[in-house]
């Protein structure tokens, strides 16, 4: 556990005095070692059944499906906030409540949330600031989401992070059939997503079904057949989505 007890109060927590943040897993940490480096007053990561005295602001960073369980702990009269980033803040009630969802991805060895976004959102303006402030103590860009746009905020999150991951999974599953080591694939994913950052999805997009090579497209099916049939399914799906991206291409080129 981190705490720090001597730094005064300053612009990056919005007037509010100490925050305590509950839940110890990978976020919990991060967002404690990066508070107390950028100088918030910051205590934590406490256990789940913290009542939040004596902070003014607690910050859960629990599963989503113990939000609720935790925020019922916490004293009356604190700014509490979660951290999920498909949840809403009616999970805090009664408490006066606002949101933190860095839009970044957080390993055992921490993170660095640097030029990352935020999602926030608060029940009231003191809340709400709270929540900028936060992000922007720690590096990050805030956007105000509301809740209705949250599941779908998630999900885009999931597909550029987790799914990524997944896919890459696949690709490393086939390359090594041919002798490929993860490590060659690396500065291809790198620069792929380097040029999907810069000139977007379409105008970032190569290989062959941006070609129209179909021969190409069905050889390699069959090689994903034959050696990782599990697979084909995705491959199916992904050549579909490539070419429907390829297509919204052509047509906005000039």
């Amino acid at each position: 556990m981190r705490s720090s007890t001597n730094i005064p109060d300053g612009p990056a927590m919005a007037g509010v005095g100490r925050l305590a943040v509950v839940g110890a897993g990978r976020l919990g940490r991060a967002l404690v070692d990066r508070l107390s480096a950028a100088g918030v007053d910051v205590a934590g990561p406490l256990g789940r059944g913290a009542d939040g005295r004596p902070y003014e602001a607690v910050l859960l960073c629990v599963p989503d499906a113990q939000i609720a369980a935790a925020a019922s702990h916490i004293a009356p009269g604190r700014l509490v906030g979660h951290c999920s980033g498909a949840t809403g803040l009616e999970v805090l009630a009664p408490h006066e409540a606002f949101s933190l969802h860095p839009l970044m991805t957080v390993t055992a060895d921490g993170a660095d949330f640097t030029d990352a976004g935020a999602a926030v959102a608060g029940t009231s303006a003191a809340a709400l600031e709270l929540a900028r402030s936060l992000a922007e103590a720690l590096g990050m860009n805030p956007v105000e989401v509301s809740a209705a746009d949250r599941a779908a905020y998630h999900a885009a999150a999931s597909i550029a992070s987790n799914f990524l991951v997944t896919l890459e999974s696949a690709a490393e599953r086939l390359g090594a059939t041919a002798g490929l080591e993860r490590r060659m694939l690396v500065p291809l994913v790198r620069a792929t997503v380097a040029n999907w950052a810069t000139l977007g999805a379409p105008r970032a997009l190569t290989g062959p079904v941006a070609r129209g090579d179909e021969a190409t497209v069905a050889r390699q099916r069959e090689a994903v057949r034959q050696r990782l049939p599990e697979l084909t399914p995705l491959f199916d799906a992904l050549v579909e989505a490539t070419r429907a991206l390829a297509s919204s291409g052509a047509l906005e080129a000039p």
